[in-house]
């Protein structure tokens, strides 16, 4: 409720702060008067688990329907399990193979003019105008831009053709066609762009067409799985929001790198020899978080560092480390030495990685899944999301223990609940069997929504880091158009942070339209429409301004039935705000029935819901008893009155202003001090006035 600005509430906000200083008068007067690591078997490893269960696998693993014949070259769709082996050779894939066609590869000059076909250097020329054109707000270079993209797609060029998809489903210097981009997206994804792919399964999964969406999000998944050991780039874990409600973040400031503060801050504990500074400091190199660049071989420092200091988390990562053979040559000896200290200074995790080696035969004397199953039961039993996953995928393969495919998922559910980061490869195991029908009913509309959420910790993810990054460093305009094609693919913070700055940025030349720079109504429609898809993924923030942008007609034709149900969502998402609105409809009959009792409920739901709205709804509590108790007074009309009778500037300046709990009180204050000195004084005026003399009286004669 706080720091909402006016223009943002139903007339009903404004009311209740007008009121205020009413009832105020009113009674005076009567007074007087997070870690996340993977170290997770793959599918090879069932391969590699005898011929008893032959058949089960060959049934399970029959993916290729779910789209694993459609990934990166170096992912053979015959042996699937490549996508899992997270210590396979670091090097099997390129950032162009996992993404291929990606702005940040077009943007390398002298990987763009070095391309083995022209359309490449075509390309390349039209991304680098198009993201200089739309960072600058200089509408003739990006008409230039599409002009070279343009040429380069009509020759068939796929990620051309996906960013001009883009430029049509967004309207930036092309009219805005959803139409048009879907073909252009449809064309670049048969020619291997994934981001064309992840806007389709997007739009499929809006229009609930599960079987279409599955099968491009099931391969989106696969590959994502594939990038995290393969990416230069660290997988999404961060993705933050430049918004709390109506205001700026200050989240985002934390990530300005090496430059923030508080990184320089933990440096310089680290330098001073404190062990959880030093853990710290390599959790955020190995992770690559908070802006820092992802520096395994600065992690492996700080880590060796925190071990020399007695910090003992570290020794169970530097097993990773070099097991992973990230910034190290690969040793599995010196993993399984680091994984078995850790576990004799408590790190229980730690027998996760001991089992991995046994499941894989590494490092240890020879393969024993017995012991494997051992290890991994020791971290589950101490709630590693990874050993519970380990155990899952035994359970599920029947590797050294009976084939469960109910207990495998079991520990999936628990993989996913436990961990922080909601283990993206228990998410992907569960979806595959949601998709199958494999233990559980066959639910392909399930099965998207876990197959989204693995997909979207894919490279592609980059563009939520790269657009922060840029508005960072006030790069506003760039900021915009990385949001805006993340939006597109379906990343509902995205579609947040491109809508609030849509809004918040209303003045600057920011937002270019389909000729020149947008006008009032296409920004609104743009932010409108990012609003509805964050609400429509749950963002209860978006679903009150969809209602708001309904109940005024902004971006929209004005519906209060809309709104109403906008308002609904929102309160079904315990919304304060929206709880008050649906009150104030109610009390008021707008766009819903009169109803006085239903008006108090929501309004007594939005205190509960948040103290803080303690002040407007107080005020509107008070004018319910009023409506109720003196319906046709002139103290209700006047109310209801006040909205429409303020003059057009002093209304724009309240607009202007943000009117939070605190200076509404303060104002209500001091109205109410003024108007208790202004009754004390008008008493002592009255009491200093002299008694007019009385008429004595006459007495009657009295009789003779």
């Amino acid at each position: 409720m706080r720091g909402r600005q006016m223009e943002d509430r139903p007339r009903g906000y404004r009311k209740a702060i007008f009121f205020g200083v009413v009832i105020t008068l009113f009674a005076c007067s009567r007074v007087t008067s997070a870690r996340n690591v993977i170290l997770v078997l793959d599918d090879e490893d069932a391969k590699d688990g005898g011929d008893s269960n032959g058949e089960e696998l060959a049934s399970y693993e029959g993916a290729s329907d779910g789209g694993v014949g459609g990934l990166p070259s170096g992912l053979d769709s015959q042996d699937s399990g490549q996508e899992w082996d997270e210590f396979g050779d670091a090097d099997d894939l390129k950032d162009e193979d996992l993404d291929p066609g990606s702005w940040r590869q077009a943007l390398d000059l002298e990987q763009a003019e070095g391309g083995s076909h022209r359309d490449d250097v075509q390309y390349g020329k039209g991304v680098r105008k198009m993201v200089q054109g739309l960072g600058d707000g200089d509408p003739a270079l990006l008409a230039a831009a599409i002009a070279d993209l343009r040429v380069a797609a009509d020759r068939g060029h796929a990620h051309a053709q996906s960013t001009i998809g883009f430029l049509h489903g967004s309207g930036y210097g092309m009219d805005k066609s959803d139409a048009k981009a879907h073909l252009y997206h449809h064309f670049a994804a048969e020619g291997g762009n994934f981001q064309s792919k992840m806007a389709l399964a997007y739009s499929y999964h809006r229009q609930q067409l599960h079987s279409k969406a599955c099968k491009l999000y099931a391969e989106l998944a696969a590959t994502a799985m594939a990038s995290f050991r393969s990416s230069k780039e660290a997988p999404l874990l961060e993705p933050v929001r430049l918004n709390d409600g109506s205001e700026e973040s200050k989240e985002y400031k934390k990530f300005r790198g090496e430059d923030d503060d508080d990184f320089q801050f933990l440096q310089y504990k680290a330098h001073k020899g404190f062990a959880v500074a030093m853990y710290r400091l390599g959790i955020i190199y190995y992770l690559g978080l908070r802006g820092v660049p992802r520096d395994h071989s600065k992690a492996l420092t700080w880590f060796q560092r925190a071990v020399d200091k007695g910090e003992y988390e570290s020794m169970e990562l530097l097993g990773e480390i070099y097991a992973r053979g990230f910034g190290v040559e690969r040793n599995y000896t010196k993993a399984l030495e680091w994984f078995v200290e850790a576990t004799r200074r408590k790190q229980h995790s730690a027998n996760n990685g001991i089992g991995w080696l046994y499941a894989k035969g590494l490092g240890v004397e020879r393969k024993n899944l017995t012991k494997a199953r051992e290890y991994f039961k020791k971290a589950a039993d101490n709630s590693d999301p990874d050993g519970l996953y380990n155990l899952g995928v035994l359970y599920l393969r029947g590797l050294g223990l009976k084939q469960d495919v109910r207990e495998a998922r079991r520990h999936f559910m628990l993989a996913v609940n436990i961990s922080k980061l909601r283990h993206p490869k228990a998410l992907y195991q569960l979806a595959r069997m949601h998709q199958k029908g494999n233990g559980v009913k066959k639910d392909e509309a399930t099965a998207v929504e876990l197959y989204k959420l693995v997909a979207e910790r894919g490279p592609w993810g980059s563009l939520l880091k790269w657009a922060l990054e840029c508005y960072v460093n006030r790069e506003i305009g760039k900021a915009l158009l990385l949001y805006s094609r993340a939006a597109e693919l379906g990343y509902e913070v995205a579609q947040s942070n491109a809508a609030w700055i849509l809004d918040k940025y209303y003045g600057e030349d920011v937002c270019i339209g389909s000729s020149g720079f947008c006008t009032e109504a296409e920004r609104h429609q743009r932010a409108h429409a990012l609003w509805r898809y964050a609400s429509e993924q749950g963002n209860q923030h978006a679903a009150l301004l969809i209602g708001d942008a309904y109940y005024y007609g902004r971006g929209t034709e004005k519906d209060l039935d809309r709104a109403a149900e906008a308002y609904n969502l929102a309160r079904v998402q315990q919304n304060a705000q929206a709880m008050f609105n649906l009150g104030y409809m109610h009390e008021h009959g707008v766009g819903l029935p009169m109803d006085l009792h239903l008006a108090k409920r929501y309004y007594d739901q939005a205190l509960e819901t948040d103290h803080d709205a303690a002040l407007p709804v107080t005020l509107a509590l008070m004018g319910l008893w009023l409506r109720q108790n003196y319906a046709n007074s002139f103290v209700v009309r006047f109310i209801d009155a006040l909205p429409d009778a303020i003059p057009h500037s002093f209304g724009h300046y309240l607009n202007s202003i943000s009117i939070d709990e605190g200076n509404a009180t303060l104002a209500t204050l001091f109205v109410c001090l003024l108007t208790v000195l202004y009754l004390r004084q008008r008493h002592r005026r009255v009491a200093l006035v002299p008694p007019a003399e009385q008429p004595q009286p006459v007495e009657p004669p009295v009789p003779q």
